[in-house]
């Protein structure tokens, strides 16, 4: 093997190995790092089921800007409405729909594993107001012909 295949083969292992430590790094620092307490912030926007999905359905780019910041993530809602389904994901959380009959989508609320406990004291046909961040927004599927629900994660009941 010549000096310079040699050398190659050298530098290419060192950039494989560093390749792989800053990878395993960020992986490290991804799986560690804080996560975002919602509960504990400041409400940005108080609204109810039907505005926020109407605000999607009409223009989705102009209601991720209001209710996105600049890094992407979401502000802190308040959304208030009419309690119209409450159900369990496969994790066994609650959630809960909130959705008025005139409304053609809801607002589909994905509660916390400690929230639960309230969230189940809630009943179908009662107004609630839930804390949480959005994770998408309404839409209409033209494909299946249904609308696509405002999607909040995180939740928790409000005024507990």
């Amino acid at each position: 093997m010549s000096f310079n295949k040699k050398k190659i083969i050298k530098i290419a292992a060192i950039v494989a190995i560093a390749g792989v430590l800053i990878g395993s790094g960020v992986v490290y620092y991804m799986f560690n790092m804080p996560h975002r307490n919602v509960q504990s912030e400041k409400t940005d926007f108080a609204v109810n089921a039907s505005q926020i999905v109407n605000e999607y359905l009409t223009d989705a780019a102009m209601a991720n800007e209001k209710y996105l910041a600049a890094d992407g993530n979401s502000k802190i809602l308040e959304v208030t409405g009419i309690v119209a389904k409450i159900t369990e994901d496969f994790s066994g959380r609650k959630v809960l729909l909130l959705k008025s009959e005139s409304d053609k989508a809801g607002v589909h609320c994905a509660f916390l594993p400690e929230a639960g406990e309230r969230a189940a004291k809630l009943a179908i046909g009662q107004k609630a107001s839930i804390k949480g961040v959005i994770r998408s927004g309404a839409s209409y599927d033209s494909d299946f012909d249904l609308y696509e629900n405002v999607v909040l994660e995180q939740c928790d009941v409000v005024g507990r």
